[in-house]
């Protein structure tokens, strides 16, 4: 099967680098095209969004709808060799007032011991993936999100025969507005929020 993190490529071919221009962070250069640890590397904390009950955040297994969500508020994924594992990322927010609706989520799936090296999936080394990163508009529809303003995108992950137990580090963004070209601290909004991933090998 063929390294499902191969379409990270795509996502940065895009992207023009001058010699005199230097790229901290863009999606999703965290740890690819710089030294970035994380999305706040460009970008600013100065949206309303808070890191309570109507903050949506969620992982959920595709095939049974039930989430992977722990009691400490993590997640955990456990697969065994080269089987695929369709999982839900589910983004956004859970309310009426329409100042605080985002218009754009983004995310970012990174495991902290790939910052650095010259990989270019920043993945956990041996799960292939097909959608670690994504940046979508808000309005997706899906059963037991009804009254929320979210972003839903399926990820399919699948350890190989070098997979070991790993940590992930799921990094979000909610927006408004666009960013100014060349000055992604200006004209946009956003809140940043981290949430942890563990992947557990089923022997």
């Amino acid at each position: 099967m063929k390294n499902l993190t191969n379409i990270s490529i795509l996502a940065i071919i895009s992207l023009w680098l001058l010699p005199e221009q230097i790229v901290l962070a863009y999606p999703p250069a965290v740890g690819i095209l710089g030294p970035a640890k994380s999305c706040l590397a460009c970008h600013v904390q100065n949206g309303p969004w808070k890191d309570d009950q109507t903050l949506v955040i969620d992982l959920l297994d595709k095939a049974t709808g039930q989430s992977l969500r722990q009691p400490d508020g993590t997640f955990k994924l456990t697969a065994s060799r080269n089987q695929p594992s369709i999982l839900l990322t589910a983004i956004g927010y859970r309310g009426s007032d329409p100042n605080l609706i985002p218009y754009r989520n983004a995310w970012l799936y990174v495991s902290p011991e790939t910052i650095g090296n010259s990989a270019l999936s920043k993945f956990a080394a041996g799960w292939d993936v097909n959608l670690p990163v994504a940046c979508r508009i808000t309005g997706d529809k899906m059963e037991g999100f009804a009254d929320a303003h979210v972003t839903v995108l399926p990820m399919t992950i699948l350890p190989t025969a070098s997979a070991k137990d790993a940590v992930v580090q799921l990094q979000i963004m909610l927006t408004k507005g666009e960013s100014v070209k060349g000055k992604p601290a200006e004209g946009m909004i956003g809140s940043y929020f981290e949430r942890t991933l563990y992947l557990r090998i089923q022997e």
